[in-house]
């Protein structure tokens, strides 16, 4: 690997950061950000701004208007956006939309792109992702899938409930996960996708939760009869689950990159803090305790900026990354915590309130820990590699 940046590169990560640093830093106390995410207004706001700087769509191809980096190009970009939770927003490059426009330019039809996939990356719509489940279904461990879809005719009735589904609320559309019946033959899971709002397609509950930074906020979803053309089917029927190693080991990534950025900047937070508060008689800095958490900082977020680059670059080299992704969220997000969990100490009775942003930033890390597969099924899917002979 070749650390060194080219100069169109390291060019764009500058403009990134003094756009986040210029535009949207002096958003994050618009009252319209609110314990479900930013607002419609908001996020059009938002958008508006990084269509006027040209910073629209990193994760996206030129054809669709973006600005078709590469993994490693992405891991630079992402994580100069995520400096403040609302940049990735603004950038359209926030989950659960890059995820899903990643999932759309490889697996949708002409067609669906242009009905999809370009309103979205226009900034126009928002998407939402309905895989989880409330018990006894489909949370870490996919296999558990109740939501059936039943071919009748030219159609297909989804019922079911999901959970946790992130931006439900202002959703344009969703991609709904559903074990397929046609002719009482279970033909494994399908993804469809669902123009909203739609009858059979009901929020019943808005989820309260420690994090505050997704557009849509987190919903439980009812599926009641929803009734999805054939047409609407993403990809091929009975593929969901290959679909969604797809859209998940690229997405595992990019979580990893915006979250990096907000740990940096928790930590930049603490540190200037650490450099003016004096205490006993000296700069806080200057007292081990807090001059050792500092340090200790400084080697999470260089090993996982590190880890995050060599999995990227794997990406790039055409490999499937799926362990590499595994072992990086897992370091990236424990890692990132620490970080957080670090600045709130060194900020003492100022990091458990909202005067800064590491109050947020601390509960938003604290989820990253259970998204995209917590912690412990990462580990256990890496011990199970090294169980198989050979390994």
């Amino acid at each position: 690997m070749d650390f060194a940046l080219n100069p169109e590169l390291a060019a764009l990560e500058k403009r990134v950061r003094e756009f986040v640093a210029d535009r949207i830093i002096p958003m994050e106390s618009d009252p319209r950000r609110t314990a479900h995410g930013p607002d419609e207004g908001l996020r059009a706001d938002l958008v508006g701004l990084a269509r006027e700087a040209g910073l629209l769509n990193p994760q996206v191809s030129p054809e669709f208007g973006g600005m078709g980096l590469s993994h490693l190009g992405k891991a630079v970009v992402l994580e100069a956006s995520g400096y403040s939770m609302l940049g990735p927003i603004a950038m359209n490059c926030a989950a659960p939309d890059e995820g899903n426009m990643h999932l759309l330019e490889v697996v949708a039809s002409d067609a669906q792109k242009a009905r999809w996939l370009r309103p979205m990356t226009e900034g126009r719509t928002r998407s939402c992702f309905c895989m989880t489940e409330p018990h006894p279904g489909a949370g870490s461990d996919p296999a558990l899938l109740k939501t059936t879809a039943v071919k009748r005719g030219d159609r297909f009735v989804v019922t079911g409930r999901k959970w946790l589904i992130t931006g439900a609320d202002g959703a344009a559309f969703a991609i709904i996960m559903a074990r397929t019946l046609v002719d009482g033959e279970d033909l494994g899971a399908t993804m469809f996708l669902c123009d909203l709002p739609a009858k059979g397609f009901r929020i019943s509950e808005s989820i309260d939760s420690m994090d505050s930074s997704f557009a849509g906020g987190h919903a439980v979803v009812e599926l009641e009869g929803l009734e999805i053309p054939e047409t609407d089917v993403l990809g091929e029927i009975g593929q969901g689950f290959r679909y969604a190693q797809v859209r998940l080991v690229p997405a595992r990534l990019t979580h990893c990159m915006r979250w990096l950025g907000a740990a940096q900047r928790a930590h930049d937070i603490a540190t200037r803090y650490a450099k003016e508060r004096e205490a006993f008689g000296q700069k806080l800095i200057g007292h081990e305790g807090v001059g050792f958490m500092l340090a200790d900082n400084e080697i999470d977020l260089h090993l996982t900026r590190l880890g995050v680059r060599h999995c990227a670059w794997l990406l790039d080299q055409g490999a499937r990354g799926s362990a590499e992704s595994s072992m990086i969220k897992v370091h990236a997000s424990e890692a990132c915590f620490r970080v957080a969990d670090r600045a709130v100490q060194i900020l003492g009775g100022m990091g458990v309130t909202r005067k800064t942003e590491v109050e947020r930033i601390f509960r938003d890390i604290r989820a990253f820990r259970i998204y995209d597969g917590p912690s412990e099924v990462h580990r256990w899917s890496i011990a199970r590699r090294l169980g198989k002979p050979g390994a």
